[in-house]
């Protein structure tokens, strides 16, 4: 099984330790994926793909030969068919409603009715997004949200106003319209000619039978006609009707890509708007994950370290009261005191450890991760490979990162060793930690790796698990590179 948390666009490529023969991306080259598997002609589970399709069939046609018969082009030539109509509605409502709103332009009628037109243009544009959705199979997000600066209809018809989606959506109203015209003419006389041609050795016999002439004429004129009706005509056809029949769905395909960029484009999203969309969720990540990690302190402190203060002092109390009456029994008492303070110094390093390690700051990740890795069940290989040093937030979630991963490791791997690898490659900071153990790890069943995708997803990295049934695991964290200095 292997999940990809995170960004869509992150950084998911580059995963593999670099070791031997290097790619430019650090990864050992040669027919090898990202997690240094062989890979050759396989398919994501791990079989010779070859000419197979999504259920591991052997394909026994070329693609070529199989594109009219998928379901692929057929749903493709109806997004072209439904094209037309729909793209009359879209020209028709729009013309109509932005011709109306500015010839009202000089009453203050003509704001709200070009609101309205804008408005209208959103959900029509909503309607084609599914429409691609279910006939192209394209995912396009909604377009940003709009921004009201206030409460009432003036402040909505405002915010349509000023939203560039909403004049996206009305641009594509416009253009679609006569590309739909276009594609409409060339899919469908291409697509009727080719069946019909195709399968003319089934139906020539109308001809003779009910029209009363030998074949399909190819030519003719007051003197003469050419009729297809000998063996070797009709099956020349045929050969011609399966050229087009072979074509066409390809030639489909390269319209309906025209149609993916306008749909991409101008009905969803520009990156500017994605991305802070992206930033505000991820800044509700970081506060969310602040607010947990103060919970946990809080926690931390009332059950161990303040409760051990608490005892000790109570226990010093007693040692005072006996201290004239039975020195013995009060220099015990002491002797337990010490113990308690002791446990309770210990317990606030463990705490102070969680919440950033001194020797982190001091002395960077290998000696961290070093630190982190002696106090796992297994044991624990290091290898750091860094000549930098990057920026204290980056370095301080790699380290929580791998700590928690061999904490799992621990608890729930049942390994009988694991690895921990740290290097750069370009603008990232590479995090990869590795067992023998029996695999099977899912966010889904609260292994702790859902909260770690959100820890990287926070600063634009990337969690990629590799954990099959049976083992190994395999778990890389990609990080943005923030340097901060040079190490000597």
């Amino acid at each position: 099984m292997a999940t990809e948390y995170g960004h869509e666009d992150g950084f998911g490529q580059g995963c593999g330790r670099p070791t031997g023969f290097r790619d430019g991306y650090g990864r050992d080259a040669g027919l090898r994926d990202g997690y240094g598997r062989d890979a050759g002609l396989r398919d994501g589970y791990g079989r010779d793909a070859g000419l197979r399709d999504g259920y591991g069939r052997g394909h026994r046609l070329p693609a070529g030969l199989r594109a009219p018969f998928e379901g692929r082009s057929w749903r493709e030539f109806g997004y072209v068919l439904l094209g037309l109509p729909v793209g009359i509605l879209l020209f028709t409502y729009a013309v109509t409603m932005v011709s109306l709103g500015m010839g009202l332009l000089v009453t203050f009628v003509g704001i709200p009715v070009l609101a309205l037109a804008l408005a209208g243009c959103r959900g029509l544009g909503a309607l084609e997004r599914t429409r691609a959705r279910a006939l192209l199979g394209l995912e396009v997000a909604a377009p940003e949200p709009l921004r009201t600066r206030g409460d009432g209809f003036m402040a909505w018809v405002g915010a349509l106003l000023k939203s560039g989606a909403s004049w996206r959506t009305l641009l594509y109203a416009v253009v679609q319209f006569p590309w739909s015209v276009f594609s409409f003419c060339v899919a469908l006389p291409l697509w009727t000619c080719g069946w019909a041609l195709l399968t003319y050795p089934l139906w020539f016999w109308v001809f003779p039978m009910y029209v009363g002439q030998g074949g399909l004429q190819l030519y003719g004129d007051e003197h003469h006609r050419v009729y297809l009706d000998n063996p070797f005509e009709i099956g020349l056809t045929a050969l011609v009707g399966l050229l087009f029949t072979m074509a066409t769905p390809w030639i489909v395909r390269a319209l309906t890509q025209m149609d993916r960029l306008m749909v991409h484009g101008l009905l969803g999203p520009t990156r500017l708007s994605a991305r802070v969309v992206e930033l505000e969720s991820d800044r509700g990540v970081v506060v969310d994950t602040a607010a947990a990690d103060l919970r946990r302190i809080e926690r931390d402190l009332h059950d161990g370290a303040q409760a051990r203060l608490v005892n000790l002092a109570m226990d010093l109390g007693l040692a005072k009261e006996k201290l004239a009456e039975d020195p013995r029994a009060a220099a015990r008492m002491v002797d337990e005191a010490h113990g308690e303070v002791k446990t309770a110094l210990q317990e606030l390093r463990d705490l102070a450890r969680g919440i950033h390690p001194a020797v982190l700051t001091d002395r960077g990740l290998d000696a961290a991760l070093s630190s982190v890795a002696t106090r796992c069940a297994v044991p624990v290989q290091v290898d750091v490979d860094l000549t930098e040093r990057p920026a204290p937030a980056i370095e301080g979630i790699a380290y929580f990162t791998v700590s928690e991963l061999l904490q799992n490791v621990s608890k729930h791997a049942r390994a009988t060793w694991a690895t921990v690898d740290v290097w750069r490659v370009e603008d990232r900071l590479m995090v990869q930690v590795m067992d023998n153990g029996v695999g099977g790890a899912d966010a889904a069943r609260g292994s702790g790796l859902g909260g770690l995708a959100g820890r990287v997803d926070a600063v634009d990295g990337i969690l990629l698990v590799d954990s099959p049934a049976g083992g190994p695991t395999r778990v890389t964290a990609e990080l943005p590179w923030r340097g901060e200095r040079t190490l000597r």
